[in-house]
Protein backbone atom coordinates (compact mmCIF):
# COMPACT_ATOMS: atom_id res chain seq x y z
CA UNK A 1 0.00 0.00 0.00
CA UNK A 2 1.45 3.73 -1.41
CA UNK A 3 2.05 5.91 1.48
CA UNK A 4 0.82 9.69 1.31
CA UNK A 5 2.29 11.23 -2.12
CA UNK A 6 4.49 14.19 -1.99
CA UNK A 7 3.44 17.64 -2.56
CA UNK A 8 4.26 18.79 -6.10
CA UNK A 9 6.00 21.48 -6.97
CA UNK A 10 2.11 23.34 -7.68
CA UNK A 11 0.54 21.96 -4.56
CA UNK A 12 3.66 24.06 -2.53
CA UNK A 13 3.16 27.21 -4.58
CA UNK A 14 0.06 28.26 -3.81
CA UNK A 15 -0.74 28.68 0.21
CA UNK A 16 -4.13 27.62 0.97
CA UNK A 17 -6.59 30.35 0.56
CA UNK A 18 -7.35 32.90 4.05
CA UNK A 19 -9.93 34.70 5.54
CA UNK A 20 -9.07 38.06 5.03
CA UNK A 21 -11.93 39.51 6.96
CA UNK A 22 -10.87 37.77 10.12
CA UNK A 23 -7.06 38.88 9.71
CA UNK A 24 -8.36 42.59 9.58
CA UNK A 25 -10.34 41.61 13.05
CA UNK A 26 -7.64 40.41 14.31
CA UNK A 27 -5.41 43.25 13.43
CA UNK A 28 -8.21 45.31 14.93
CA UNK A 29 -8.10 43.44 18.57
CA UNK A 30 -4.38 43.50 18.60
CA UNK A 31 -4.33 47.54 18.12
CA UNK A 32 -7.58 47.79 20.85
CA UNK A 33 -5.15 46.33 23.33
CA UNK A 34 -1.56 47.92 22.17
CA UNK A 35 -2.87 51.92 21.60
CA UNK A 36 -4.08 52.32 25.29
CA UNK A 37 -0.74 50.98 26.53
CA UNK A 38 0.88 53.08 24.35
CA UNK A 39 -1.17 56.17 25.58
CA UNK A 40 -0.20 55.01 29.14
CA UNK A 41 3.41 54.54 28.37
CA UNK A 42 3.15 58.41 26.90
CA UNK A 43 1.28 59.29 29.91
CA UNK A 44 -2.35 59.27 28.77
CA UNK A 45 -4.35 59.91 31.83
CA UNK A 46 -6.22 56.05 32.46
CA UNK A 47 -9.52 57.36 31.83
CA UNK A 48 -8.13 58.49 28.28
CA UNK A 49 -6.90 55.03 27.48
CA UNK A 50 -9.79 53.38 28.56
CA UNK A 51 -12.16 55.58 26.43
CA UNK A 52 -9.51 54.80 23.88
CA UNK A 53 -10.00 51.29 23.90
CA UNK A 54 -13.76 51.32 24.04
CA UNK A 55 -14.04 53.36 20.73
CA UNK A 56 -11.41 51.71 19.16
CA UNK A 57 -13.31 48.69 20.24
CA UNK A 58 -16.87 49.85 19.21
CA UNK A 59 -15.38 50.84 15.30
CA UNK A 60 -13.82 47.05 15.70
CA UNK A 61 -17.37 45.68 15.85
CA UNK A 62 -18.57 47.88 14.12
CA UNK A 63 -16.40 46.67 10.90
CA UNK A 64 -16.68 43.43 11.82
CA UNK A 65 -20.12 43.22 11.16
CA UNK A 66 -20.01 45.59 7.87
CA UNK A 67 -17.25 43.00 6.29
CA UNK A 68 -19.19 39.61 7.24
CA UNK A 69 -22.37 41.52 5.47
CA UNK A 70 -20.34 42.33 2.60
CA UNK A 71 -18.77 38.59 2.47
CA UNK A 72 -22.19 37.26 2.53
CA UNK A 73 -23.77 40.06 -0.22
CA UNK A 74 -20.36 38.72 -2.22
CA UNK A 75 -21.16 35.05 -1.98
CA UNK A 76 -24.58 35.27 -2.51
CA UNK A 77 -23.97 36.99 -6.04
CA UNK A 78 -21.72 34.60 -7.19
CA UNK A 79 -24.36 31.81 -6.13
CA UNK A 80 -26.37 33.68 -8.41
CA UNK A 81 -24.26 34.28 -11.26
CA UNK A 82 -23.26 30.41 -10.90
CA UNK A 83 -27.12 29.40 -10.92
CA UNK A 84 -29.33 28.92 -14.19
CA UNK A 85 -31.55 31.69 -15.20
CA UNK A 86 -34.83 30.65 -14.93
CA UNK A 87 -36.65 33.57 -17.50
CA UNK A 88 -37.41 36.98 -16.81
CA UNK A 89 -39.31 36.91 -13.30
CA UNK A 90 -36.87 33.56 -12.23
CA UNK A 91 -40.29 31.62 -12.25
CA UNK A 92 -40.72 27.62 -13.20
CA UNK A 93 -43.45 25.70 -13.64
CA UNK A 94 -46.72 26.03 -15.92
CA UNK A 95 -49.37 28.24 -15.18
CA UNK A 96 -51.70 31.62 -16.01
CA UNK A 97 -48.41 33.71 -16.36
CA UNK A 98 -46.39 31.94 -19.31
CA UNK A 99 -47.97 33.85 -22.23
CA UNK A 100 -50.32 32.44 -24.94
CA UNK A 101 -54.06 33.28 -25.18
CA UNK A 102 -56.47 32.42 -22.07
CA UNK A 103 -59.01 30.04 -23.06
CA UNK A 104 -62.85 30.30 -21.25
CA UNK A 105 -63.54 31.33 -17.43
CA UNK A 106 -63.21 34.78 -16.57
CA UNK A 107 -63.90 36.98 -19.78
CA UNK A 108 -66.86 38.87 -19.86
CA UNK A 109 -69.58 37.68 -22.63
CA UNK A 110 -71.38 40.66 -23.98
Amino acid sequence: MPGPRPASEADRATPPPRDSATDVVRWAAFSCLLVPVVLLGYGASLAGAVGTALGLAAVTGACRVLLRQSERGAARLAAEDRAPHRGRHHRTGTGSHRGGRHTGGDTPVG
